[in-house]
């Protein structure tokens, strides 16, 4: 059942009204303003290394909680219960639109996501739904946004995302996780034509995903091309950087006065920098392997987002200050989202999430207090 969206003061093109936004430190970080302090979050935030999320799981499927509304928006809150974040996420999966097409996935206990059935050839791309209505068909994704955003009552902005069509085709065609990834790299060597067919089509659905995720009341979208690292630079111009650029360009153009910042998570893609400053996305998310000092040359105007090394969580208190100390050094105080370098993984101690939030608003604050320049 759609949730019921309570009277307030703050509504969208839909007609639906939620309650003021509070902490909007995101939104002007991305737009470049003045800020009190550095805003973070962390992807990945609301899952597994939150003992209440196991509890969750030990009830419920992971997809059985992104398709309940009430359940991906319990998820959702979770980690905003917990510590002092900037943003919310909403609980849900990028392989939602494989699904939507057609395709069983199941999320398998330490293995990942499984396909049931993969594509084995360019000929099971006939078996893909590319007319879905995903008002429809990921209806349940938006109820969860818009329920979400009345529970969060405007304490952070709320997050949508979507899975890259690169990165999406690759678990399509492989069906799981791999080291190497070749079946899919196969395609784009062998299927010139099928594979950029595929990616158009993914593309479509990608970008009507995020535009109904804002008109449900996500304030942000987020961008996960997290298999751009397996691409060499030649086939990431060719199968990732056109499509990428076709979303947040026809995103904006659909949504237009309504238009929300947009983030690239291109995973590796150092490369490929200069290419993403150039395109309609608002900030870019580094990983924990990209040189901070060299992304600020390359996109001086730019809003960047990052890159703690996800690992560094298992450091102790003083040296996961010691760290943030030095990140925000580098990046700065301004057009500047922290966030680690990648997901949080599921055996980090949450006291140490605290932790780092905690550095990354105390010192950005002493940073901004005292006029202190990236070095």
């Amino acid at each position: 059942m759609a949730p019921v969206i309570d009277a307030s003061v703050e509504g969208n093109s839909t007609g639906k009204l939620f309650p003021d936004l509070k902490n909007d430190l995101l939104i002007k970080a991305a737009k470049g303003e003045t800020v009190e302090r550095v805003p973070v979050w962390i992807m990945r935030q609301a899952g597994r290394y939150l003992p209440e999320f196991r509890a969750m799981k030990e009830k419920h499927d992971f997809f059985t909680i992104c398709q309940t509304p009430e359940l991906a928006c319990e998820v959702t809150l979770q980690p905003i219960n917990r510590f002092d974040l900037d943003a919310a996420i909403i609980f849900s999966d990028i392989l939602v639109i494989p699904q939507a097409l057609g395709m069983k996935v199941q999320m398998v206990p330490g293995k990942g996501p499984v396909f049931d059935q993969p594509l084995k050839s360019t000929d099971d791309l006939k078996n893909l739904d590319f007319k879905v209505d995903v008002k429809q068909e990921l209806k349940y994704v938006y109820d969860a946004i818009s329920l979400t955003r009345i529970k969060l009552a405007g304490k952070v902005p709320l997050i949508g995302f979507a899975g890259a069509p690169w990165t999406l085709m690759a678990y399509m065609i492989e069906g799981s996780g791999s080291k190497t990834w070749s079946a899919a790299k196969k395609w784009l060597y062998q299927s010139e034509t099928e594979s950029s067919r595929l990616l158009q089509k993914l593309t479509d659905v990608v970008v009507d995903h995020l535009v109904e995720q804002v008109r449900a009341g996500a304030q942000a979208l987020q961008v996960f091309e997290s298999l751009a690292d397996i691409l060499p630079p030649k086939l990431f111009s060719l199968y990732s950087l056109p499509y990428l650029n076709q979303i947040a360009t026809r995103v904006k153009q659909i949504l237009g006065d309504d238009a929300v910042p947009m983030i690239i998570f291109a995973k590796g893609a150092y490369f490929a920098m200069s290419d993403l400053t150039h395109s309609q996305y608002d900030i870019i998310g580094l990983d924990w392997t990209m040189n901070i000092h060299d992304a600020r040359i390359t996109a001086p105007g730019q809003t960047l987002m990052g890159n703690l090394d996800p690992c560094a969580l298992y450091a102790d208190e003083k040296e996961i200050k010691s760290l943030v100390k030095q990140m925000l050094r580098q990046f700065g105080t301004s057009r500047y989202i922290a966030n680690l370098g990648h997901g949080i993984y599921p055996d980090v101690d949450p006291a140490n999430v605290e932790v780092f939030v905690n550095a990354v608003h105390d010192y950005s604050k002493k940073m901004l207090q005292n006029d202190l320049s990236p070095v």
